[in-house]
């Protein structure tokens, strides 16, 4: 069996036993063969399973695909394994965004969280860009993103200190990053922001395959490497908002994801890469939402708690690994060098020189 089924295998294998748990553990514990009944019928297993740990299932897919995705998109468009929502500045401004009506005291309704998190998020990616030179070099956007990130955070602590006890609790909580006591309406807020995003990142994956080649060789082909990569930006903000306003700020997955597509698919492009990085972040966060709930039972621990504890040395770990992997292709012939100085070809492959010679 060659390497892609296996990896198609075990994909689809976590997956589907971290639903079987997510739908079967907890309390009460429902039986495999009684899932299809309690989907279809009426009674305390169809309200446990069909209107808590389905909704909540379903969410944990959405929101990893979409961090996933968002993760390889920032990752792509700056050329660098690096570039994470949480160090551009568009997690924390989006978790501003949400967090500062509620210390505030203001009446914000439900309908109306996610454009908040898209304006705190579009906020920090604009201070970002804007610091940075409006994305003239990815290595500056990164470290400037890294300082914008760390400025968002300080104003999170300041409304923490000026929020009472219950509000902070909230504020904690939502930070972390959980799924706990999603219902069906939050699943269905994410699909208007999913029928703008999925065209956006079709045709934003020939513009990555490109920027891939470098800031020149992409100026050369005919792209506009800054408005690209604000586009990149503008893309990977609405995958990112709307899953913080619901989910809060999971974290780590859009690191994790794409280095995992990466490794499991290394003969791939951008557009291959976008595929695997979302269904790969749907899986992580799935499998990382079974300990949140069972772990120290019946307490609940967020979700992102775990992503993070487990996304950055894995991630870490198969960034090293890439890294160490020899690179398969074509090998470069050997180059014969001239000695002349006055010669125009100094160098010249070995079958040139045969040509020649004849």
């Amino acid at each position: 069996m060659t390497r892609r089924p296996v990896a198609l295998v075990c994909l689809l294998t976590a997956a589907l036993a971290s639903a079987v748990c997510a739908l079967c553990l907890g309390t009460p514990y429902v039986a495999p063969t009684r899932i299809a009944r309690a989907l279809g019928g009426d009674g305390l297993e169809s309200v446990i399973v069909g209107q808590l740990r389905l909704p909540r299932l379903v969410l944990a897919v959405v929101a990893g695909a979409c961090l996933g995705a968002a993760g390889l998109v920032l990752q792509e468009a700056l050329r660098n394994p690096l570039a994470v929502p949480e160090m551009l500045g568009v997690s924390s401004g989006a978790a501003l965004g949400v967090a500062a009506p509620l210390v505030l005291a203001l009446s914000v309704p439900l309908a109306a969280q996610p454009f908040l998190a898209l304006g705190g998020a579009a906020l920090g990616g604009v201070l970002t860009l804007l610091a940075a030179g409006f994305g003239r070099g990815p290595s500056a956007v990164l470290l400037t993103g890294a300082a914008v990130a760390a400025a968002l955070q300080a104003g999170l602590l300041v409304l923490m200190v000026l929020a009472d006890q219950l509000d902070l609790q909230l504020i904690y909580r939502y930070l972390l990053g959980g799924l706990s006591a999603r219902t069906w309406d939050d699943v269905t807020g994410l699909w208007p922001w999913l029928v703008v995003a999925v065209p956006a990142l079709v045709l934003c994956v020939p513009v990555l395959g490109v920027l891939r080649l470098g800031d020149d060789d992409a100026r050369a082909l005919g792209v506009r490497v800054g408005r690209a990569r604000v586009a990149a930006l503008a893309i990977a903000v609405v995958l990112i908002a709307p899953v913080v306003a619901v989910c809060g700020p999971v974290a780590w997955v859009g690191f994790l994801a794409p280095h995992l597509a990466r490794r499991l698919r290394p003969d791939g492009g951008a557009a291959l890469w976008l595929v695997w990085s979302a269904a790969c972040g749907a899986v992580v966060v799935l499998c990382a939402d079974q300990p949140a709930r069972l772990a120290l039972a019946p307490v609940e621990t967020p979700v992102g708690a775990w992503t993070a504890l487990v996304g950055v040395p894995v991630g870490v770990a198969l960034l090293k690994l890439g890294r160490r992997r020899p690179r398969t292709g074509v090998r470069a012939q050997p180059v014969v060098r001239y000695e002349a100085e006055d010669d125009p070809v100094r160098d010249a492959p070995p079958a040139l020189l045969r040509k020649a010679e004849r």
